[in-house]
């Protein structure tokens, strides 16, 4: 200990610079480990890298203790023993989540990730999965906390997501996508683009990582004019309905689509949904009049492309503040995050031309 406090000391006085460093680094002196190894029997230690693990090693473990796990024990009324095949999934780019199985039985658990109660309003997202529960577009909802937006949901077997270069694919969801639309489904919130850009903005509290950003900005704001001219009726909107959202389920040689993660979902012009698929989807200019065309099956007309180019603009912008404030955090979105912007700066000027040439 004694080696290790002074040789602490001697980098520190030497300004050594431990950034981006692993902590066992400073036990080195000129390639050799300072300290001597604990050497100990292979049967007196056992590697623990789940959670299931620890709880068969040790039942009392402090560590053991765990906000999801006791809310599956309340909701399922069970022991923590019958909480089985425990393991983490993909850390979305909101949430994280982890499988788990009761009875031979899975589901999904959802945490909410970094900043996550900044970002979602978890009383308005209840209230949009208590008016669409019965129309067959969602997940199967077990579980959902209005208050701290936890939630458990059936986990289906067989599944795959949108792939966003299949033909066929975009099809089905955006028949989806439309028949959703068509119901007019009303909520008591609102999903208000403008006011989410400057929200972001302050939550971020710090200058923007892009020298433009004020006059960026200032053009996006000018397309409102043109969005609300041609605005359609708000319902509710699904906002992050893209590809990884819409679920294909294969049960008994029957295809469904569903549309999960609708805690960003309130009122808001339909046509908005079809500019955060094409974003998040990075989609080129091609690819997305080909998406309108599919959604539209081929009817719409040149003003309502121009206010969904306006959206990928808007949009855009949007969720680069989004990806500055997760920066701010400490998660970082790298490629995607740069899109966005570009789709900001990129689809102002696009909307701005095509404008023009309508009026010309």
């Amino acid at each position: 200990q004694a080696k290790f406090v002074q040789k602490r000391l001697a980098d520190y006085d030497n300004n050594y610079d431990y950034n981006n460093s692993f902590w066992e680094e400073t036990l080195y002196l000129n390639k050799k480990m300072i300290v001597s190894a604990n050497v100990i029997n292979s049967y007196c230690a056992v590697e623990i890298n789940t959670y299931e693990q620890l709880r068969e090693l040790d039942q009392h473990s402090i560590s053991l203790k765990n906000q999801a796990i006791d809310i599956i024990k309340n909701v399922f009324n069970v022991h923590s023993n019958d909480i089985k095949e425990i393991k983490v999934l993909k850390k979305g780019m909101t949430n994280r989540s982890f499988l788990f199985s009761i009875s031979d039985k899975n589901y999904i658990m959802r945490i909410p990730g970094e900043g996550t109660d900044q970002l979602i309003n978890r009383k308005e997202e209840a209230e949009v999965y208590s008016v669409i529960k019965d129309k067959g577009l969602c997940d199967d909802i077990v579980y959902i906390n209005p208050n701290n937006g936890y939630k458990i949901t059936s986990y289906f077997k067989n599944t795959k997501c949108c792939d966003s270069s299949n033909i066929n694919d975009l099809k089905k969801c955006m028949k989806v996508l439309r028949n959703f639309h068509n119901l007019k489904l009303k909520v008591n919130h609102t999903f208000d683009i403008f006011e989410k850009i400057d929200y972001y903005e302050k939550l971020a509290g710090h200058n923007s990582i892009y020298r433009d950003y004020s006059a960026t900005k200032n053009k996006i704001t000018k397309l409102k004019d043109y969005i609300d001219k041609y605005k359609k009726d708000y319902c509710l909107t699904h906002i992050d309905a893209v590809p990884d959202n819409f679920l294909f389920i294969n049960q008994n040689g029957k295809e469904e689509v569903r549309l999960i993660d609708w805690e960003y979902s309130g009122m808001q012009d339909p046509d908005v949904d079809i500019a955060m698929f094409c974003i998040y989807s990075l989609y080129d200019r091609n690819h997305i009049d080909r998406l309108i065309d599919i959604y539209y099956e081929n009817t719409c007309d040149r003003s309502t492309r121009i206010k969904i180019y306006c959206y990928i603009a808007c949009c855009g912008l949007l969720w680069s503040n989004w990806c500055e404030y997760k920066r701010s955090l400490g998660v970082e979105f790298g490629e995607y995050a740069v899109y966005q912007y570009r789709y900001a700066k990129d689809y102002y000027a696009i909307a701005m031309e095509e404008m023009l040439n309508e009026k010309s």
